[in-house]
């Protein structure tokens, strides 16, 4: 599957994910940045969407603030979500990760608002709340969408299957680089670059039984994806 074609199937499950995340009641508003932290995470798939996005909109500026002011602490993974799905099917012990909640904001954020929010990482699109977190202090989230999200972000790795998954400013440091965005597009990338893990296919999906048959719709959306 070439690069092309892999854009146009992320683009579409972005389209099937914001109408379902509309049906719900969100707290959610431009400005809201409390979920806007150093912490974030998505695959080459989505950090090339954004260096596209910067290449075209002139905005390499916010391409170098992002790399040159990353947090030092910020959350490095050390597996994917499909290689944490294998794990936990098989009864294994994932590794244990070190998250520091007081990273700091995204390095990208300008006065609480987002200049890449169109194309922003699917982790941070999914991060939603039924009630304003400013207020609360903590995100409420339905248990349906908490499940979509895992099998979206699981889907997403599986359709770059070949690329590599990192923090947001470890993806984007790496795809900084000519030579790198070339192999990554011509499907040559070899072992995963230091901060990055390995993407790989989805082999079991992270569906409690009470969400399988409601989730079957939305399953079939993506699975039908044409392009």
């Amino acid at each position: 599957m070439n690069l092309d074609t892999k854009s146009a199937i992320l683009e579409r499950m972005v389209d099937i994910y914001d109408k379902f995340v509309d049906e719900f009641d969100l707290a959610c508003d431009k400005y809201c940045a409390h979920c806007c932290t150093a912490n974030v995470t998505m695959t080459t798939l989505e950090g090339y969407r954004i260096f596209s996005h910067f290449m075209k909109s002139g905005m390499m500026d916010d391409m170098r603030t992002i790399v040159g002011n990353a947090h030092p602490d910020r959350f490095v993974p050390l597996v994917s979500i499909n290689r944490m799905a294998d794990i936990c099917a098989k009864d294994g012990d994932p590794p244990e990760e070190h998250l520091n909640p007081e990273a700091g904001p995204c390095p990208v954020l300008v006065d609480d608002a987002c200049p890449l929010y169109q194309v922003r990482p699917f982790g941070c699109r999914c991060m939603v709340s039924a009630q304003n977190c400013g207020e609360t202090g903590f995100a409420e989230m339905d248990p349906f969408i908490l499940t979509v999200n895992d099998v979206f972000l699981q889907h997403i790795e599986h359709i770059d299957a070949q690329g590599y998954t990192g923090n947001f400013a470890d993806v984007m440091k790496f795809l900084e680089s000519e030579e790198n965005r070339k192999k990554y597009s011509a499907g040559r990338l070899e072992a995963a670059s230091e901060g990055l893990v390995a993407n790989q296919p989805v082999f079991v999906l992270m569906i409690p039984p009470e969400h399988r048959e409601r989730i079957q719709p939305l399953l079939t959306q993506i699975r039908s994806i044409q392009v």
